[in-house]
């Protein structure tokens, strides 16, 4: 994903020879100068210590020899866990979900393979996606290392550019198989497919589903088994994003528009979108066009966002059951996502959930223990945590923090529920609360600033019966846009502030009922 990559590197490495990167970098140093404000306060040490009272990190042991930039985890029966390697390496671990941890016993299974980015396991096999094919692997003699290779499906290009990563799903519950493919350079669509979603089936048959895409940095369902992928700021997109995989969609980056020919059942090519324009507008004047799910400030929750996890624990991982867990490389954090459905149209809020990770998050996986593996990798690019790799799992506490569990939006404002009861006092005074909201110019230019600031007054804070929610009145809701709501004032019934006090609502659609 070229945000990883440091600044000097993308444009010497990334960039389209013809692209003009100047604007963006002015940008970029500005950005980094005020996000250097706000980040240390987000990512103060204080709140690292109070994080780690309700998720505690256990980092797993890697022995002397093995490069573990895990692209890809995966559970596999009797509590063992696939790791592959951006090496082209896949390992398995006994013991990676003991509690209390003790060393995991690593064995490599297969090598030789190109960048694995997806694992998954069905019937006795690991189908790993590569750069250039879903390969089918399989032990046949039960020593622990694979013999079978099998080519499943290679129904896209490649050229050999360092940016043509291809980023494998879990199986969905049609028994398929969805991979999401980087652009060539990150800018440009050189070869089949680049820039697309492809759903594969159980015959190995590749089908282009969505364009659009630029630079994936995961991919993933949500409870409903509804697959989102994460796309990395640059063109057409002005801050990294979580969007949802529609078929026949159009996502918003029309640099890999060109193989529309060759995807009969995608219809007609889209008309390319007006740069220096707005999503709002540009989804009224193209009907493919399906605007972010969620947008993630950038600087603010992150600058690579990478994996994705959806807890289906049904609370034993805390109480956020069925919400999205979002990785971001360059800050070495876990982002949390509250999804709804509106008028057709995915949107909702992310909020800061646990940082102060190894390295940089690339993958997020669920194990059958309910915590939370991540991967993490700087591999050149950098990334808050430090070291060039690494291999953690999240873990609960037992303990429930003080946190917003969800924020819904409704025709006049938005309605907030808490994982505890509150403070009636202060969770009915407006003065707890503050709304800033904004949005990206859609361009071709790489990323853009926050632009279009509005600053709605909260009017009124009713607190419901339960005690755990509060209805916002606010005065005015601005569609394509992110609210921003801080709620520095509001206290638990226990006089606890907020763990994270913040969210980012993106707002796509406003219901019409009350």
């Amino acid at each position: 994903m070229v945000n990883w990559r440091p600044l000097a590197n993308r444009a010497a490495k990334g960039a389209h020879p013809n692209h003009n990167r100047a604007p963006y970098i002015v940008h970029a140093l500005v950005a980094g100068l005020l996000g250097i404000v706000f980040q240390a306060t987000l990512h103060s040490a204080d709140l690292v210590d109070r994080e780690s009272d309700y998720y505690r990190i256990v980092t797993l042991p890697i022995p002397a020899g093995i490069t573990l930039e895990a692209g890809a985890i995966e559970p596999l029966p009797d509590r063992k866990l696939a790791v592959s390697t951006r090496l082209g390496e896949i390992y398995v671990l006994d013991g990676a979900m003991e509690d209390p941890p003790v060393p995991a016993r690593y064995r490599l299974f297969a090598s030789g393979l190109h960048e694995v980015l997806g694992l998954a396991w069905r019937d006795g096999f690991l189908y790993a996606t590569q750069r250039g094919e879903v390969t089918r692997i399989k032990d046949l003699d039960g020593d622990g290392r694979a013999d079978v290779f099998e080519t499943f499906s290679d129904g896209w290009g490649i050229t050999g550019d360092y940016h043509e990563y291809a980023f494998g799903s879990k199986f969905d519950r049609q028994g398929h198989l969805w991979v999401v493919l980087c652009l060539t350079g990150s800018f440009t669509s050189e070869t089949e497919f680049r820039g697309w979603a492809l759903r594969i089936g159980p015959d190995g048959n590749a089908v282009p589903v969505c364009s659009g895409i630029r630079s994936p940095g995961g991919i993933g369902m949500d409870s409903f088994g509804t697959l989102f992928y994460t796309d990395n700021q640059g063109p057409w997109n002005g801050t990294c994003s979580l969007k949802v995989l529609q078929p026949g969609a159009f996502l918003g980056n029309p640099n890999g528009n060109r193989w529309y020919e060759l995807a009969p059942g995608m219809g007609k090519r889209p008309v390319d979108p007006k740069t220096q324009s707005r999503m709002e507008v540009e989804t009224k004047r193209i009907p493919e066009l399906i605007p972010p799910a969620i947008l993630f400030p950038y600087n603010r929750m992150g600058q690579s966002a990478s994996g994705i996890a959806c807890d289906l624990s049904e609370g034993k991982f805390g109480p956020f059951p069925k919400q999205l867990f979002v990785g971001d490389q360059t800050h070495s954090t876990v982002m949390r996502v509250f999804l709804e459905t509106v008028n057709g149209r995915h949107q909702g809020a992310c909020f800061p959930f646990k940082q102060g990770f190894a390295s940089g998050n690339l993958s997020l996986q669920f194990g059958e223990d309910h915590s939370l593996f991540v991967g993490g990798t700087d591999r050149g690019w950098g990334a808050r945590g430090g070291k060039p790799f690494a291999l953690q799992r999240l873990v609960w506490t037992g303990r429930a923090p003080f946190e917003v569990h969800e924020m819904r939006v409704n025709k006049d404002g938005f309605d907030l529920t808490f994982t505890q009861e509150i403070d009636a006092t202060t969770g009915a005074s407006v003065e707890s609360y503050r709304m800033d909201t904004y949005t990206y110019i859609y361009r071709s230019d790489y990323g853009s600033p926050e632009v279009d600031a509005t600053h709605p007054k909260i009017t009124s804070a009713r607190v419901g019966a339960d005690k755990r929610s509060v209805r916002l009145s606010v005065d005015r809701l601005v569609v394509g846009h992110v609210h921003e709501l801080r709620l520095p004032g509001v206290k638990s019934s226990n006089g606890e502030s907020l763990l994270h006090p913040v969210a980012y609502y993106t707002l796509n659609a406003i219901p019409t009922e009350p």
